[in-house]
């Protein structure tokens, strides 16, 4: 392990940027979509609910049926990949901003638009900051996910720590496995981690910080 290390350090390094890259860009991508998505069907639920419903469809597709969908028409490398992984997140992300804000009461949001907000401000302003624990839990669970599936994008040319696991299992190489699988994991705690940190500062400026 320690010497694969000093061999190989900047290669396992590269790969860890690189997921690291696919990650951040997909998650960016999917959380901007998600709170468009929110800021304009949040009064109209049935629509909401329908694109719940459209996204959690694409999520039920097994990964590498879902690259192969895509290679098609945005070929291989990182643009499907991030296609991919944003719509698996997006439906993580939908669901629980929506229970979020769902779980708001709704006598608060009333008296909002008693005071003569509009529903952009109501959403700004009320909903969006009292939807913040679900919101980050949300940005927690979708980060956990598409870290794993990440790595099957490895087989799309896509880079990431997958070409240290699928190196490993073509070589038949328990130390590249292993290797790979630790990164992973540790990518996957020390984002959570991160997230976690940000959510009690967040919290806290709102005035929503735990006890």
């Amino acid at each position: 392990m320690i010497a694969y290390w000093k061999d190989y350090h900047e290669r396992l390094i590269t790969a860890l940027l690189q997921h690291l890259q696919l990650v951040s860009i997909s998650l960016a991508i999917a959380l901007v979509l998600a709170i468009l998505i929110i800021a304009v069907f949040s009064s109209r639920s049935n629509w909401l609910t329908s694109l719940i419903y459209f996204f959690s469809a694409l999520y039920a597709i097994p990964s590498y049926a879902f690259f192969a969908l895509l290679i098609p028409l945005t070929g291989l490398g990182t643009s499907t990949a991030v296609i991919v992984l944003s719509l698996y997140s997006e439906y993580i992300l939908l669901r629980t901003f929506t229970t979020g804000i769902q779980q708001i009461d709704p006598m608060v949001v009333e008296a909002a638009r008693g005071m003569g907000m509009t529903a952009q401000q109501v959403f700004r302003k009320i909903q969006l900051p009292l939807a913040a624990k679900s919101i980050f839990s949300g940005i927690r669970q979708a980060l956990t996910a598409i870290i794993g599936i990440a790595t099957i994008a490895a087989t799309i040319n896509a880079g990431g720590l997958g070409t240290v696991l699928f190196d490993g299992l073509r070589t038949q190489s328990i130390v590249k496995l292993v290797w790979g699988t630790l990164l992973t994991v540790l990518l996957c705690i020390a984002s959570s981690l991160l997230f976690k940190l940000l959510e009690k500062v967040v919290l806290k400026k709102i005035g929503l910080e735990e006890n």
